[in-house]
């Protein structure tokens, strides 16, 4: 999974140090960005305190692009034209979009403190949480540590064995064997034998068959270890991985108040440079300037035109592919060769924090085999009465494209049945719900932009370079792909050249 991820763009690090030091900027050059989320903005703010003369032209009615968040009394209307009423209680939110920040997306938390963004923990790893094989333990769902803790003992005795029986002296050195006997002792937690098994020592790290309490009946009862055929079998061990990958290390963060508190405090940094409602249908270029064709939907979907020196153009490619682009025909091919990943997301309204209340899970996310994929519990609000919203699903791939065919309520009650797989408390607590298929978005045909090597190879240089007077932005022309961090280091990238540019040809 991993090195799918790299080679795609999705898990390498990123190279931010600090703003670019725009100098020497020609009074009253203009530039015309195209597109009001994040790479858009920024590029905006960033220009216009360089000296350009800036404008944004936005196909929403709101600024911040996949970067937002749902709450009570908002709408959602999706291809074809299915519109969700959101109905969450006052303060509950849902992140469609992004909803947590790696510690080493140093941009995007750049930004976020020099725009006065309150960031908190997002509990990415919960020992607590669950996982879940629908072809193993009958069904039902095991705990994280109790499967990280008999996978890594299980697997330390094998290991342990093999040495003891000398099946490994080719390989480990008379030296490294006992080094090798006491690692494996003590990580997985091993008896004076080598044997994995049931023990005061193992059930404090998998926990109690009866909890430690008080009084005279106080002791605790040791746990039983699962069979070691059924973990390795369950697959479940995948999940103990996960949170290896660099993308998804401790610790990472999460905006109090929900996602879109990023893309609102990007917003007021252009203040009054954004147009809304904007449909961008033709770009055209030449050795004097950019014209930018479109219909404005605030005037009854009237044909204008803006013209400037140059643009930055942040649309995704699924929608760019769409329009009449005049540019060389590196980029033109390049701009067709990117498909979009689709991804779905389900928020789950419920009458009480009954993974709290019930289960202890405080943060964190379950895993299942199911195409729901998993369920993420908020990490903020913890102990608070009253109605609350979990991730009820999160897909990629085959089934996201499966929950995108269904209409909007067809996909809460899916996520609802699978759900209750893992909870039982689903069905009596459920209150409201909505599901976000991305492919249905109008305004960006997909999640997020999906290289691979191949594709990379060839046309990511074309992307990325400026084009005579037209240069692209967003998370599609980074390394860093559907990350908002790709967003913004793409913009920076993508202003620098030009400015370079522009202070090469003054």
């Amino acid at each position: 999974m991993y090195q799918a991820m790299t080679s795609m763009g999705h898990a390498a690090g990123t190279d931010f140090r600090s703003p670019p030091a725009l100098t020497g900027a020609k009074p009253g050059t203009s530039v015309v960005v195209l597109g009001a989320g994040l790479a858009g903005m920024l590029a905006a703010f960033e220009l216009r305190r360089a000296g350009y003369s800036v404008r944004i032209l936005e196909y929403q009615n709101r600024s911040g692009g996949r970067n937002f968040s749902l709450r009570g009394g908002d709408t959602l209307t999706e291809l074809g034209g299915a519109t969700q009423k959101v109905g969450f209680a006052p303060g509950n939110y849902i992140n469609p979009g992004p909803w947590r920040i790696p510690y080493h997306h140093q941009a995007l938390l750049h930004y976020c403190r020099a725009f006065g963004v309150a960031l908190e923990p997002f509990i990415e790893v919960n020992h607590n949480s669950l996982l879940h094989s629908s072809q193993s333990f009958g069904g039902t769902p095991q705990r994280y540590r109790d499967i990280m803790t008999d996978f890594n003992g299980q697997t330390a005795e094998l290991l342990a064995k093999a040495v003891n029986q000398n099946h490994l002296d080719d390989v480990v050195s008379a030296d490294e064997r006992h080094d090798l006997l006491a690692a494996m002792q003590g990580w997985g937690l091993l008896d004076s034998n080598y044997a994995y098994k049931s023990s005061d020592k193992v059930s404090l790290r998998r926990g109690w068959a009866r909890a430690q309490g008080g009084g005279p009946e106080g002791a605790p009862l040791p746990s039983q270890p699962l069979p070691r055929a059924e973990v390795l079998k369950s697959g479940l061990w995948q999940w103990l991985a996960f949170n290896m990958n660099y993308e998804m290390q401790t610790t990472m963060f999460q905006p109090v108040g929900g996602m879109d508190m990023i893309g609102k405090a990007f917003a007021r940094q252009v203040e009054g440079l954004v147009t809304h409602n904007i449909k961008v249908t033709r770009i055209e270029q030449d050795e004097h300037g950019v014209t930018v064709t479109y219909d404005d939907n605030n005037h009854g979907g009237a044909v204008g035109q803006a013209h400037a020196d140059y643009c930055v153009c942040t649309i995704p490619l699924a929608v760019l592919s769409q329009i009449d682009v005049q540019a060389r025909t590196p980029l033109r091919q390049a701009i067709q060769a990117v498909p979009y990943e689709s991804s779905v997301k389900v928020g789950l309204e419920f009458n009480r924090r009954f993974w709290e209340e019930d289960e202890q899970i405080y943060g964190g996310i379950s895993f299942t085999d199911q195409p729901m994929s998993q369920i993420s519990y908020p990490s903020h609000g913890y102990f608070s009465n009253g109605p609350a919203v979990l991730l009820g699903a999160y897909m990629f791939g085959a089934a996201a494209y499966d929950f995108a065919g269904k209409l909007p309520e067809e996909r809460v009650q899916a996520a609802l049945r699978q759900g209750a797989v893992l909870h039982r408390q689903y069905p009596k607590e459920f209150r409201t719900g909505v599901g976000v298929a991305w492919s249905r978005m109008p305004w960006t045909l997909g999640c997020c932009a999906m290289w691979s090597e191949e594709s990379r190879l060839k046309h990511y240089k074309s992307l990325t370079e400026m084009d005579n007077r037209l240069v692209l932005a967003g998370e599609h022309a980074s390394y860093v792909g559907c990350w908002q961090e790709g967003a913004l280091l793409s913009s920076l990238a993508a202003i620098t050249q030009l400015h370079q540019r522009a202070v090469g040809s003054a």
